[in-house]
This record gives C-alpha cells, structure tokens and sequence, in this order.
C-alpha cells in the first residue's frame, strides 16, 4: 500500500514552476498563456518561472521530462502548475525519475492529459491537484469563474477541510484563443441543474482516484502506473470525466466495462462524474444535441455501474474536468461524499 501525503503548500511571494508536460500550447496561444501568468503574479501574488520546453510545441518527451525533474529539484520552488494539457505525456512517464520526485515532493496541479502526472505522483506517495491549469482556469477571458479562483486558492495555500459547491452557472462552449476579441467578454453561461446524486443513502470518505476518462483508458492499455494490487483503492473516490474530445455513450460504456473487468470499478465506494463536455470547434452542438449527447454518457456510465458495481453512490455533473467552472480536486487526497447532506468536501 502507498504511503500519500500532502506536500508543502507555497505562500504569496514564492516562485511556482509553470510547465508543458503534454503539449507547448503557449506557443501557439500565447494570449490565454501570458493572462494566466499575469493572474498568477497579480491575484494569487505568485511568481511564475517558465521552462526551456513551456512554450515549445514538439519537443521531446526527454525535453518534458528534463522540465519535471529541474522543477521539483528546484529548492526555490515551491509549487509546479501545468500550462495546459495534450495528448501523450504518457511517453514522458518511463523517463522520470521517481526518486529525485519523491525527495522533493511539491504541489503539482493540471487536468487532462495530466491524469499520467497526477497518477504518477500518486504512486510516488504525493498528493496532487485536479484542475487549475493556467490556459484554462486562470486564463479565462475577462475574469476566473469565482468558484474557480476560490478554490484554486485555498487548494494553493490552505490545508484542511473544503466544501466544494455546485454551480449556478456553467459553461462548454469554448471562442477562438487566437482571435483577440475573445478576451473582450466573458463566456456565455447558462444555468446548471446541480449535481444528480444516486444511491446517495450513505457516507463515503476516501481517497480519489481517476481523472480523464480517455487518458485513463490509455494508462490501461498501456499497463501504466496501475496498482499491481487493486485492494490499494478500496474505499476510494473514483474521479471520471470526458474530454473535449467527446466520446461517445458507447465509447465511455466500454471503457468503463473493461474497468470492470480488471476488477476496479468494484473497488470505489464512491465516484463522482464531471459534467460533460458537449460542444467542441469540431462538434458544434446544439442545445438539443448537447442535452441528448449528455444524457447518453450518463446512461452508459450508469449501465456499466450497474453491471459492476451497482450500490456505488454516483454524483452526477460535478464542476470539475474540461467544463467551467473547474473546482480544484485533491487527487490521491481525502474526498468526503455525504449522500444525505448532498456535500462533497475535500481535504486540501
């Protein structure tokens, strides 16, 4: 069983590493980037060092690796954010090195493709953070969603309990990054309808687990940083949601079946689901085609949740992942779920 404990939180003034361990998305977009920075130095009161491979699109998984290991060797550093996601840190988790992280254990907070960092800090015995990336969360056009920056906040430099909260509003619809009139105005939100709580007839306090649905499928196929003995996450909060790559129903029901199979779905006394992502540049939804593209994930992750594990407690819609807001979750790190209390509180 992995011993996991928090690392060292960092306070205003102290020097935090931004890096690009799946893609150098800055480089394209450098205006939701350099928002982000300016965020992180003027709200957050934190200065931001930047990495040879930060803004780098191609470079090698050794460059991104090289990037890891000189942010949390760095003693001055105290805290390491990821700029954004991509699509194969998978191929950067063979050339790091476990020891030198683990003997510098560090903050680290992304999403998405960072599901491999996040997994892999979790088996290294470090507690991480779901979410927060700076060209997403903190480069929000004209504003963070509040609950964004409040969480991220108290994710950065408190320890102790925290009640995350539905949203009133939300938002999927992403603006062109490289059309400058899309930091003008903020996003177009609507109204959300909560979470959606099933088999909530209990309380379930554990650690999470998880992440991107698509890059955890991938980790699996892969054999990558899986717990050789399943019984490490008994009792534990399962993390999933979907990508802006939209899976379909089926695609997330098959996933999730060869789960099953491998026995880890039974393993979580809890899991909470993201809210969906229904629109993409590639896939424009509708109102109506994104309502029915949501309510068919829900049903195949319900019909694999009954086939494997059918008295899990479920929370629907929860406000983290690829949608905005996006909460801040511990990941390896205590999550409380009351089904009666209809509360999620985590341990930062």
């Amino acid at each position: 069983m992995t011993m996991i404990s928090y690392p060292p939180k960092p306070s205003p003034g102290d020097r935090v590493a931004v890096i690009s361990p799946g893609a150098g998305l800055p480089g394209l977009f450098p205006r939701p980037y350099e928002l982000g920075l300016e965020r992180l130095r003027k709200d957050y009161e934190l200065e931001p060092v930047e990495y040879p491979s930060t803004r780098k699109m191609g470079s090698t998984p050794q460059e991104r690796a090289d990037d890891i290991h000189a942010a949390f060797a760095d003693p001055d550093i105290k805290a390491v954010i990821a700029s954004i996601g991509g699509d194969d840190q998978i191929t950067v988790l063979p050339l790091l090195d476990r020891e030198l992280i683990r003997a510098n254990p560090k903050p680290f907070f992304g999403m998405s493709d960072n599901t491999n960092l996040l997994m892999f800090l979790r088996n290294t015995g470090i507690v991480g953070y779901h979410g927060a990336t700076v060209m997403t969360a903190l480069g929000r056009p004209v504003a963070m969603d509040q609950l964004t920056a409040e969480s991220l906040r108290a994710a950065l430099f408190t320890s102790g309990e925290y009640e995350l909260k539905p949203a009133e509003l939300w938002n999927d619809i992403n603006r062109d990054w490289a059309d400058p009139a899309t930091f003008d105005a903020e996003p177009e939100m609507r109204p959300s309808d909560g979470w959606t709580w099933v088999n909530a007839d209990g309380v379930v306090e554990g650690r999470s687990w998880g992440g991107c649905l698509e890059i955890l499928g991938w980790m699996l196929m892969a054999d990558r940083e899986i717990a050789r003995d399943l019984s490490e996450y008994d009792g534990g909060v399962l993390l999933l949601e979907t990508s802006e790559e939209m899976p379909s129903g089926e695609e997330v029901f098959r996933t999730m079946r060869n789960m099953g199979e491998r026995g880890l779905l039974q393993r979580f006394s809890a899991l909470l689901m993201g809210r969906a992502k229904t629109w993409s540049f590639e896939r424009p939804n509708s109102p109506e085609e994104a309502a029915r593209y949501a309510a068919e994930q829900r049903e195949a992750v319900l019909r694999a949740m009954r086939a494997y594990a059918p008295d899990t407690m479920i929370v629907f819609d929860v406000d983290y992942g690829h949608t905005d807001p996006q909460l801040v979750i511990p990941y390896g790190g205590i999550v409380r779920v009351d089904g009666p209390a209809r509360r999620i509180t985590v341990t930062y």
